[in-house]
């Protein structure tokens, strides 16, 4: 059977000042009818490149140079490169032969207007359907895609939903027009990893009903061994591996997909190994120093809690009360790393922001050890919290929406040391010494934040909280926006630096493998109140609680020999009323910890309250 879409010695270049840059550079690969491709590369290899072609939706400084892009239509075969990509056949493609789901559902969806509209919108142009047609058609479709209240889906908003809501959203638009290929380009790269099993499972489900096929965009290697059916692996714009799933990704040939493979971080890896990325960094790491001693924990959370109110919508009616942390409570021991995991919407980054006193808590208090003994971090004023705010920093999540595009990377750099005083001679050799650090050119310091890849801007977030030498590092998801090969690098840097510069890290993450590589200590939390708490270890030995337990089968494993249970990894996990004993909880119960062996708390629940309740 002939393939549904066949790319031959497809060539792409981006114009501009000299000599233009080859994005693809003969490319030529199949997607079959009915099956999943996933096309697999670092950040630059050419995917995303790839995707827009066959849509011709590259940008204005990008043409098809040579090659052709054949589709086939119940009329015949077309090529796509050959059209125009403003004309009448290109648009007849896009939507109904041809759809695509972006990797940023909230960047592509239109806040002016209710996804109702939007999803609606393809059948009115396409089908010439009528404002109630489409509306059925778009309920039916939110139905299908799994939205808990289709009607009401109708008239909501995009940023009225979660980002695994959005998503599914972006599914039912790409595919209400039925299409026979759907194109998903990092579909899940931005949601935690029980939404992207949902995501996923809810694909594979599609594709059984429909038949169509998919081509898969991405550079996470556990996504490509549970979805795909064949994979092609892209270099700098090269086709370089291509084959069936099991035969690619058991016996890989090419250099470069093996050190993919050894890039990616994974359960059960030995005590002191580390991540191989495929380009190692030339960081300068400076001597290690032990952490400061002091008596106790370095940061003591207590009994947190912080309730947020919000408005009933509207048409009136009583305000809602959402209790984002329940009577949290964590210590991080100096020089140690705290991994605190949970899906969104847990309490993790609100969690992160009252240790940072960018929210203040309800009640509850939380401690810092200088070394001159705990103090109450919430109650700190004038020089004493100036102290603080230097001894403990953070490292965001988005590397570009956290730095200032019209600040050079040396002014980046040196901003935090002139606002706590740090003179002008030293602010400048400080500034080289944290590029040399984080593995980044000094001469990169004239240069603005547009200029640099992701890992390297995550780089310079990082040398950023470094430069007032910190004791503590806050990181909220500090490479959840970063491929694999990349991850490898920054993660590895992370450990060295800690090593290096005695430093105590919390790192916020809903990946528990990149937890388990890094942390000594773990806390899982769900609805806002911490469910389990054990050394590394431990918890991944001996998986006690329900929610840790499909957290852990959530993970989509690169090893053919763990494939992904879609079953267990999309039930209903998060409910504590659905939570089996002794872990069950009635609404707004507390329950308790128990510790069911040294420095391992599991959190029950209390018969009686459920009797009661």
């Amino acid at each position: 059977m002939s393939p549904l879409l066949s790319i031959q010695d497809l060539k792409v270049a981006f114009g501009g000042p000299g000599a233009p840059f080859r994005a693809l550079h003969g490319l030529s690969l199949d997607v079959p009818r009915g099956k999943t491709l996933a096309l697999v590369g670092e950040s630059g290899s050419g995917k995303s490149v790839t995707a827009q072609a066959i849509l011709r939706i590259l940008p204005r400084s990008a043409a098809i140079t040579g090659g052709r892009i054949l589709f086939e239509t119940a009329d015949g075969g077309t090529d796509i490169a050959a059209l125009s990509a403003d004309g009448p056949a290109m648009r007849a493609i896009r939507g109904a032969g041809i759809a695509m789901i972006f990797q940023e559902p909230m960047t592509c969806l239109s806040p002016l207007h209710t996804i109702g509209d939007q999803v609606g919108e393809a059948l009115r142009l396409h089908a010439g359907a009528t404002r109630a047609q489409a509306d059925a058609q778009a309920e039916e479709a939110f139905a299908r895609v799994g939205f808990p209240d289709p009607a009401r889906a109708l008239h909501t908003y995009p940023f009225e939903l979660s980002g695994g809501l959005r998503q599914r959203a972006m599914i039912a638009m790409a595919l209400i027009l039925k299409p026979a290929l759907l194109v998903a380009d990092e579909p899940t790269t931005a949601l935690d990893v029980t939404t992207q099993a949902q995501i996923l499972a809810l694909l594979a489900r599609l594709q059984d009903e429909t038949g169509m096929a998919i081509l898969l965009i991405t550079h996470d290697l556990g996504v490509v061994a549970n979805m795909a059916h064949d994979v092609a692996v892209l270099y700098r714009g090269r086709l370089v591996e291509a084959g069936p799933r099991d035969a690619v990704m058991r016996r890989p040939g090419h250099a470069y997909l093996k050190a993919l493979l050894r890039a990616v971080p994974r359960f059960g890896m030995e005590p002191g190994e580390r991540l191989t990325p495929i380009r190692p960094a030339d960081a300068v790491i400076p001597p290690a120093r032990p952490p400061r001693a002091i008596a106790g924990p370095i940061l003591r959370v207590e009994g947190i809690s912080k309730h947020f109110t919000l408005r009933s919508g509207r048409f009136g009616g009583p305000p809602r009360i959402v209790r984002a942390v329940s009577d949290v409570s964590l210590a991080i021991e100096p020089g140690t790393t705290l991994g605190l995991v949970g899906e969104s919407g847990s309490g993790k980054t609100t969690v992160s922001k009252m240790v940072m006193r960018a929210l203040k808590p309800d009640s509850g208090r939380v401690l810092f050890d200088d070394g001159t003994g705990p103090r109450d971090v919430h109650a700190l004023s004038g020089d004493d919290l100036f102290a603080y705010r230097r001894a403990v920093q953070f490292v965001f999540q988005d590397p570009y929406a956290s730095l200032d595009p019209r600040m050079s990377v040396r002014q980046i750099l040196t901003e935090p040391m002139e606002i706590h005083g740090v003179g002008a001679r030293e602010r400048r050799a400080r500034a080289d010494a944290l590029m040399a650090m984080v593995g980044l050119e000094t001469g990169a310091l004239a240069r603005y934040p547009h200029a640099f890849s992701g890992g390297q801007r995550q780089r310079i977030g990082i040398a950023r909280a470094l430069a007032l030498e910190p004791r503590l590092l806050v990181l909220d998801e500090p490479v959840s926006a970063l491929d694999v090969s990349v991850q490898a690098q920054i993660l590895n840097l992370l450990k060295d630096l800690q090593a290096a510069l005695g430093l105590s890290y919390l790192i916020v993450s809903h990946n528990l493998a990149v937890i388990d590589y890094m942390a000594d200590t773990i806390a899982v939390m769900c609805r806002g109140r911490i469910v389990g708490q054990a050394p590394r270890a431990a918890l991944f030995r001996n998986p006690v609680h329900p929610y840790t337990r499909a957290l852990l089968a959530a993970v989509p494993d690169p090893s053919l020999d763990h494939p992904l249970d879609f079953a267990a990894a999309t039930s209903d996990h998060s409910d504590p009323a659905r939570w089996p004993e002794p872990y069950r909880l009635a609404p707004d119960e507390a329950g308790h910890m128990v510790e069911i062996e040294p420095g391992y708390l599991v959190r029950h629940g209390s018969a009686d309250a459920r009797r009661a309740a």
